[in-house]
């Protein structure tokens, strides 16, 4: 158990650094490309076509092949499109980067899904809430990322070859960590308790769990997570070198700082949800979202926003591992459950890069970046839908 749990981490860890490898280089992308910010946001769309075309299916294909071949051939999805798309960014190739960004979605979208329903069956198996522990390898693997990307860009690396070193690292710790997962069959027919029968597996289709209102509002609620953490990584850089003239490196350490307190804020949570559930942690993350949000847009100088970004990281940490553990509080139903969530958080992704490229080309990305506060309210507001059924509080599942 103890090497499926690192294993998962291990996952996460690679997924992080393969989902921030493009965002920590997005000035040098943005400057080849010759992208104007609503150029810039649509092509970024085409990451979230490709995840939720994906997504929805996962979940079943998950329960019939297993987490880890579905990791692993997902893996080798997302890397082909990541270095398909460094090729393209050489090239000056908006068409290609966009294909690229495309086959990128697929593959990685795919790959959240299946390592959440790994993370889950581990948090089953040992009876803690350990899902953020997960999301915080997620989020160290975007800070190395981070990291690597400005000594890369101080060293002036070619774009390419920061791609190729990026993607060796994730292929190899990524199949290593896959190799450890739990069968999530096996951890869903043994969470019956000892005299009942096996509970059904996935008694509900991927279609029926789309009519379910709690799995949709739970939805919703890491809808506004996520979008509070993917506009960080798609524009807190470009905000900070658009409005202050300071070099790109300066840009990437304002990411990194935000990318680190959410990376504190996952490894500290487990105890937070044990010690008060799960609806006071998401309430004390959405208002240090808001504020964080409202620093960052509104900050007069360089060290203000990097406060607020700051602020932003540790309220945004929570919400998208807290969803994915909700959704997977039945086990007969987590893997298409899992599948529906995931997709409605990923659609932040789909709706946010095309509105806020827009709106920043007319006040700015930072102000643009106040629209990110609405969705985040509404999670707020939904926030007691994360509270597990009475069936899971009975099994030891935290509130």
């Amino acid at each position: 158990m103890r090497k499926a749990h690192w294993g998962v981490i291990a996952v996460f860890f690679a997924s992080g650094m393969m989902m921030a490898m493009l965002p920590t280089r997005m000035w040098v992308i943005r400057e080849y490309l010759d992208a104007s910010p609503g150029r810039m946001g649509l092509l970024l769309l085409f990451t979230s076509f490709g995840s939720i075309s994906a997504m929805p299916f996962t979940g079943v294909l998950v329960s019939r092949w297993g987490a880890k071949r579905v990791i692993q051939v997902t893996l080798g999805v997302a890397l082909l499109g990541m270095i398909g798309a460094g090729m393209c960014v050489a090239a000056k190739s908006q068409i290609g980067f966009a294909g690229c960004l495309f086959v990128v979605g697929i593959g990685g979208g795919a790959w959240d899904v299946a390592q959440n329903l790994a993370g889950t069956d581990v948090e089953r198996a040992i009876s803690r809430a350990v899902m953020p522990q997960f999301h915080a390898g997620f989020s160290l693997g975007t800070v190395f990322a981070a990291l690597v990307g400005v000594i890369f860009s101080r060293l002036e690396l070619p774009l390419m070859a920061h791609v190729v070193i990026v993607a060796a690292l994730v292929a190899a710790l990524c199949w290593w960590g896959s190799t450890t997962v739990l069968d999530h069959a096996s951890v869903s027919a043994g969470a019956a308790s000892p005299g009942e029968p096996e509970p059904p597996r996935e008694r509900i289709s991927a279609l029926g769990a789309w009519r379910e209102p709690r799995t949709l509002l739970v939805g919703v609620v890491v809808l506004g997570a996520g979008l509070a953490e993917g506009s960080a990584n798609d524009w807190l850089i470009l905000g900070i070198g658009q409005d202050f003239q300071v070099p790109e490196s300066t840009g990437i350490i304002g990411l990194a700082c935000f990318l680190t307190a959410m990376t504190s804020m996952r490894a500290l949570g487990t105890r937070l949800i044990d010690a008060k559930g799960r609806v006071f942690t998401q309430l004390l993350c959405c208002g240090l979202a808001l504020l964080g949000l409202a620093v960052y847009c509104l900050g007069t100088s360089v060290v203000m926003v990097v406060i607020g970004g700051t602020i932003w990281g540790l309220g945004a940490a929570m919400g998208f591992p807290m969803g994915m553990s909700a959704a997977a509080d039945d086990p007969a139903r987590a893997a298409v459950r899992t599948s529906v969530v995931a997709t409605i958080g990923y659609a932040a992704f789909l709706a946010g890069p095309p509105l806020l490229g827009m709106l920043a080309d007319n006040i700015g990305y930072r102000h643009a970046l106040l629209v990110v506060a609405g969705p985040v309210l509404i999670g707020m507001l939904l926030s007691g839908v994360l509270r597990p059924p009475s069936s899971a509080r009975a099994s030891g599942n935290a509130d």
